[in-house]
């Protein structure tokens, strides 16, 4: 069974995943970042978490077939495909209070924070996910920079679920940099059976 969830821009949803189901996050107009964070169905205090998918593939990196582990170590989901290649697992998500401090504009802004804990029904204070499609830069010394994303219209990351799950996905809101490319614009989910992505 498949199913379509479009993402407009600058929101979230929550789609409920059982182990085994694929999940395909798509860029339908390219050069946009999806905030991507799951909690387990079972213990909602068991959820997605980048630092421990860095320590476990010692990788700053995503590569295909890569577990993503929970702040529990355990296996939450497998990298099966993945167009891209450049995805970022050191940012939390953009929020009220990111806005105040770097663009000066946070009341009302629309944020990831809000948009995934709005869909999970949750008051998390901070949010680390994983954002698909978004280009980090690390310099040789130590430094960062946002840069625009590489993906392009229709690319896409898929991954296996490890355990039945809620997602919660937003479609990033920050236009003031390059991390959108400099406009926001909708993210695509495709969840199937497994049988094909």
């Amino acid at each position: 069974m498949r199913k379509e969830y479009p993402i407009p821009p600058c929101t979230g949803l929550r789609i409920d995943v059982k182990a085994g189901q694929h999940i395909a996050v798509i860029d339908p107009e390219g050069g946009q970042v999806a905030d991507f964070f799951a909690q387990g169905a079972e213990n909602p205090g068991e959820f997605l978490s980048p630092g421990v998918t860095i320590d476990c593939n010692a990788s700053l990196r995503l590569h295909i077939g890569d577990i993503l582990y929970s702040n529990l170590y355990r296996p939450m989901l497998e990298l099966l495909a993945d167009d891209v290649g450049e995805h970022d697992l050191l940012h939390p998500c953009c929020c009220k209070e990111m806005y105040d401090f770097f663009y000066h504009n946070g009341e009302g802004h629309p944020n990831c924070l809000d948009n995934i804990n709005g869909a999970l029904g949750q008051s998390n204070p901070t949010i680390t996910p994983v954002n698909l499609f978004m280009h980090t830069k690390i310099h040789s010394d130590g430094s960062i920079s946002v840069e625009k994303p590489l993906s392009r219209a229709g690319d896409k990351i898929v991954f296996r679920a490890r355990m039945d799950m809620a997602l919660g996905i937003a479609a990033c809101s920050v236009r003031e940099s390059k991390c959108n490319s400099g406009a926001c614009t909708p993210i695509h989910v495709v969840i199937d059976s497994g049988e094909e992505a």
